[in-house]
């Protein structure tokens, strides 16, 4: 039997040295081996925080991990081959993987809740993922673009862009016209929630953001005020911009302990701090969350539907992503660049 070799990034033990993270190797080529099972020629794979937080030995905690790996879970690319019972794509069509591999028939994916499936496999996290030539997946997991569609720039959003939309979706939920959402941090996921809230819901965004030029980004994709929270007192600002309303949802792209903190402050009655960048904690006493019925709600990037809805946004205009491609030779730089807050939207290898 003949088996093809293929270059990919694998992590081979947990480091917090960005710059030797992750090693190019030679590694067998994966084959369509199982009925269900599409293989992608890698085209985009999008470079995410959560990929730190994985060569640090984050996750460990929670899902097992096997090393040596190949990391990467936001890809897109071309079809090169299908298992035997796969008819939702063919040979040359052009995908963006959902990030998980899902059973179909365990409760939660009966629900359509993938990424809570109980026998997901998650390339990236827990199999190997697409900082390689080739990846393995499967039917339930690949979405067709449309024709002209570009791999590279949109391979983000297999991540980045679900995540973003997920949280968004679950805000938008409670939000009518007049009210007002804080986002807060506009990097590589807050771009994309930013685009979403604004082409969503009809609501005043107030963007909250250290950087300058992230700041200037918002008001060109539609936030109606932008400030900066270590200058002057922004709870007040928005307070004053709300004529002391307060925000009605507070989306949370950085998820740090001056971050979360600032949710309770910033909230208005039965308001939501949806938390999507994470690392820090939450310290508040159960009684702010009593009396002002308020809630934090975490965010697991989001449903394959909502990724084929993102797609739609996408194909309408109405969300863009701002990216910049870098070789597979790159991901270690690309690692610490990221860690230093050096990458503007969002980095994508292109194998």
């Amino acid at each position: 039997m003949c088996i093809w070799i293929m270059e990919a990034a694998r992590l081979n033990e947990y480091t917090h040295d960005m710059g030797e993270a992750l090693d190019i190797e030679e590694t067998d080529r994966p084959t369509a081996e199982r009925a269900n099972h599409v293989v992608v020629e890698v085209e985009g794979a999008g470079w995410c925080q959560t990929d730190n937080h994985i060569i640090e030995g984050m996750w460990t905690d929670y899902v097992e991990q096997t090393l040596p790996m190949t990391l990467g879970h936001e890809n897109a690319g071309e079809v090169v081959e299908v298992g035997s019972e796969v008819r939702t794509v063919e040979v040359g069509d052009k995908v963006i993987c959902h990030p998980v591999m899902t059973c179909g028939t365990c409760r939660p994916c009966r629900l359509g809740e993938d990424m809570h499936c109980e026998n997901l496999s998650f390339p990236g996290l827990t199999t190997d993922g697409g900082f390689a030539e080739y990846l393995l997946t499967s039917d339930r997991a690949v979405i067709p673009l449309p024709e002209g569609a570009d791999t590279t720039t949109i391979a983000p959003h297999a991540d980045a862009g679900i995540t973003a939309y997920h949280a968004v979706k679950k805000a938008t939920a409670k939000l009518n016209p007049g009210d007002t959402a804080v986002v807060i941090g506009v990097g590589g996921l807050g771009h994309i929630g930013l685009q979403c809230l604004n082409a969503m819901s009809p609501v005043d965004i107030v963007a909250l953001d250290i950087k300058e030029e992230a700041r200037e980004l918002a008001g060109s994709l539609g936030a109606d005020y932008a400030l900066d929270p270590t200058e002057g007192d922004v709870v007040q600002e928005v307070m004053d911009l709300t004529d002391g309303v307060g925000a009605h949802q507070i989306i949370d792209f950085v998820g740090r302990d001056e971050t979360t903190e600032l949710g309770p402050q910033l909230a208005t009655g039965n308001a939501d701090h949806h938390i999507v960048g994470y690392g820090g904690h939450i310290h508040e006493p159960a009684q702010t969350l009593v009396s002002g019925e308020f809630a934090y709600r975490g965010t697991l990037v989001g449903k394959y539907a909502e990724l084929q809805e993102l797609m739609a946004l996408v194909d309408r205009g109405d969300v863009d992503l701002h990216t910049s491609q870098y070789g597979l030779d790159d991901v270690n730089m690309v690692a610490e660049k990221l860690e230093h807050g050096e990458i503007e939207g969002r980095a994508v290898i292109t194998p």
